[in-house]
């Protein structure tokens, strides 16, 4: 089956107008994209939490999907009349072929090395290296594939500094990523937190796929622990709002892991956590920190 793929360019007052009235129409989906992604007039527009946000794009296009039989014109000519338009906007349609979208979508994702030993590999694919330690992930909802470099920086973190029997806490959990790779890493009892349901049970699949046992939970669930490890991959504004708590859950002596850091923004959170930990910027990669200290006794 073939489809139809409509590309309409929308300013900031009629993208969202238009959009609703395509799916009214018939539309099978409708995206809304920056029409200068990738360019250096692209504009941000979504802030960390605890930020204002910074709009919506001014320059917008609209990609939306029909079926290959829709009558295209006439339906742009009557999402303009539903908005009030005086004239319906220029539009450029493209023919979609019939493609294996699932086998697409998995092109996407192949194993990924973290260090010599420690691999992340999808659950459709044979290691390259059946020797090392792999993690074996199903790509879902939940954040945490290993190809993000915040990721990467903490699972290269545990990889060098883990030495066996560790407790650990992984706050914002994802995927369950960086609470798999502790336990195959040799760690101990871990657990993990995350706001988002979806992301507990994201962990709990791949924990069993990777014949692992850890805890995890919501935060109105999870215990109160004291651990060897912390590791917080999120954002700059949360990591600073939940440092007090982060912090708690730390033995004295007891090891920080931080990330989701951008380069500029390293200081600012270094700042909020020396009030308990002996902490420095660890390692860096792509623009992002990942920063790493001892709990003060």
């Amino acid at each position: 089956m073939a489809w139809q793929a409509l590309k309409i360019a929308a300013d900031a007052k009629t993208a969202e107008g238009l959009s609703e009235a395509l799916m009214e129409l018939g539309a099978l989906s409708v995206s809304i994209e920056d029409a200068h992604a990738g360019t250096a007039e692209e504009q941000e527009i979504f802030g960390e939490p605890g930020e204002p946000p910074a709009g919506v794009w001014q320059d917008a296009l609209l990609n939306a999907l029909f079926e290959a039989d829709a009558d295209l014109p006439a339906i742009v000519a009557a999402a303009a009349e539903a908005l009030g338009l005086a004239a319906a906007p220029g539009f450029e349609v493209e023919a979609v072929a019939e493609q294996d979208w699932v086998r697409q979508t998995q092109a996407q994702f192949a194993p990924i090395p973290i260090s010599s030993r420690l691999w992340i590999v999808p659950t459709w694919h044979e290691s390259p290296d059946p020797g090392a330690i792999n993690l074996v992930l199903d790509p879902g909802l939940a954040f945490g594939t290993g190809s993000h470099p915040t990721t990467r920086l903490c699972l290269q973190w545990l990889d060098r500094n883990l030495r066996g029997g560790e407790t650990l806490l992984d706050y914002g959990c994802g995927s369950g990523i960086l609470a798999i790779a502790a336990l195959k890493l040799g760690a101990g009892k871990v657990v993990g937190v995350d706001i988002d349901p979806q992301a507990t049970q994201a962990s709990r699949f791949n924990a069993e796929q990777n014949q692992v046992s850890a805890e995890f939970y919501l935060p109105d669930d999870a215990p109160s622990v004291k651990v060897d490890v912390v590791v917080a991959n999120i954002l700059t504004n949360p990591l600073k709002m939940l440092a007090p708590m982060l912090a708690n859950a730390a033995l004295p002596g007891g090891r920080i892991v931080l990330s989701g850091i951008l380069s500029h923004q390293g200081e600012d959170v270094l700042a909020v956590y020396r009030e308990w930990f002996d902490i420095e910027v660890a390692d860096e990669s792509e623009g992002w920190v990942c920063l790493s200290g001892v709990r003060k006794a």
